[in-house]
Parts: structure tokens; C-alpha cells; sequence
């Protein structure tokens, strides 16, 4: 391994959400970098081949299969990574579902299911492993936890007002957190990515949203989940006196 490579030599990274998209390419991009990473996502089979394949490169990987909706399989999934990897130190959560329609469709099922996943499911991974951070970072002088947000958070999209709400929520707690745990040496940053090209968009079967997301996609280059895993392993290869808590990353044409 070359100094590059090795940034995150040591470090146990636990990446939710890892079954695709972002988190699958984040994932990739850490055990590349040399950290061990705990992948957590529902869909065992996509984390399975994952595994294979970051192994075959020489990296390390442990497969969870769990719901970040269930504390309690979120629990049991600290407890595992302790067991098998050590505590963790880098935890991203990236776990995340969008689904659209208008407000006056009370679709209350997806609203409820964006809420079960993208904060309670994030809340349920920040008290599974906020403790395994606290006590790295008491030992080696810096852990990090990272959410991932969306653009949303802070510009207004028809017909997705629910998860996009879900998303300044998570941008707001993650700027909130560095009240509690900054002092602690656990950096916390979040990201807000634009238009990237993975799973999400498949969620959403409103016509009229998909319709719009049809348009977009001609009309400019969306983002590749590398961007996000590679903005991820940035952040988290600082020097521990340097915390980024905020970033937004744009497909160059999207405004």
C-alpha cells in the first residue's frame, strides 16, 4: 500500500446503508484505504458478494444483515463488529429511502416508511455505536461519525416535502451533535449531495416526480457514488484538529 492508500490504516469503519449506491462505494473506498468495514444494509446477498469482492482486493469485511429501523438488530450489530473487528472509530450513516407524491395524496405509509428509516434508523445507528466512537476516540485522539443528507435539506422540492424534511433533520442533528461530541474528539460531519446517480431514484413511483427526474437526468451529468465515498474518505483522513461539518457536493450543472 502507498501512504495514500493507507490513510485509514487501523480504522474499523461501519457503513450503513452498504448494499449499493453510496454506501456500497464508500464501503469499497475505506477497505481500499485500508480500514476494516462492518457493512450493514437488509439485502444479505449484495453484502456478500461485497465482501468477496473487497477481500479479493486484499481488504477486510464483515457482513451484518440488519433493518436500522430495529434497535434492537442495531445493537446486536455493535456488539458484533466489537467482537469481530474491534470498536469502531468511523461510523457512516448513509441508509436512507426516497419515495414522492404530493402532500394531498397522504400516501402515510411512505411518509411513515421515510421516517422509520432516514431518523429513526439514523438515530438507531447513532446509539448502537456513538459509544464505540467515544471510547476511540478517548484512545487514539479522534473518531468520526458521518451522515449523509441531501441537498434537499436546504432547497425546496415538489412532491418530496417528507424526505426532504427527513434530510434537514439530519443536517440539523449533525450540527447539533458537535455540541456533544466534538469535545470528545468524535468529529461529526454531514453531507448533502445533489443529483447522484444510484438506487434511490428507483423508490419513486409518483409519475409526475419521476417524470421530473426523467427531465433532469438529460438535461445534465448527475454525480457517481465514488464522488460521495471519495468526498467520505477526505473527511475522514484529516488531521484530528480539523472537523469539516458540513458539505455540500453538486453535479457541476445542477444549480
Amino acid at each position: 500500500m502507498t501512504n495514500t492508500q493507507a490513510r485509514h490504516s487501523g480504522r474499523v469503519a461501519v457503513v450503513t446503508g452498504a448494499s449499493s449506491g453510496i454506501g456500497e462505494a464508500t464501503a469499497r473506498r475505506l477497505a481500499a484505504s485500508g480500514a476494516a468495514v462492518a457493512l450493514i444494509a437488509r439485502r444479505a446477498d449484495r453484502l456478500e458478494t461485497l465482501a468477496k469482492e473487497i477481500e479479493q482486493d486484499g481488504g477486510t469485511a464483515l457482513v451484518i444483515a440488519a433493518d436500522v429501523a430495529d434497535a434492537d438488530a442495531m445493537r446486536a450489530a455493535a456488539t458484533e463488529v466489537e467482537a469481530k473487528l474491534g470498536r469502531a472509530d468511523l461510523l457512516f450513516n448513509n441508509a436512507g429511502v426516497m419515495l414522492a407524491a404530493p402532500i394531498d395524496e397522504l400516501a402515510t405509509g411512505d411518509w411513515q416508511r421515510m421516517i422509520d428509516v432516514n431518523m429513526t434508523g439514523l438515530m438507531n445507528s447513532i446509539g448502537a455505536f456513538v459509544p464505540h466512537l467515544v471510547a476511540s476516540a478517548a484512545e487514539k485522539g479522534v473518531a468520526d461519525l458521518v451522515n449523509t443528507s441531501s441537498i434537499g435539506a436546504q432547497a425546496i422540492f415538489p412532491s418530496f416535502a417528507v424526505y426532504v424534511a427527513s434530510k434537514a433533520y439530519v443536517t440539523h442533528l449533525s450540527k447539533n451533535l458537535r455540541a456533544d461530541l466534538g469535545p470528545k474528539d468524535v468529529r461529526v460531519a454531514v453531507v448533502e449531495p445533489g443529483l447522484v446517480d444510484t438506487e434511490l431514484q428507483g423508490h419513486v413511483t409518483d409519475a409526475g416526480a419521476n417524470e421530473w427526474l426523467d427531465g433532469v437526468r438529460e438535461t445534465l451529468t448527475w454525480l457517481e457514488p465514488g464522488d460521495i465515498a471519495e468526498t467520505v474518505a477526505f473527511l475522514t483522513s484529516l488531521p484530528a484538529r480539523a472537523n469539516v461539518q458540513q458539505i455540500t457536493v453538486m453535479p457541476t450543472a445542477q444549480v
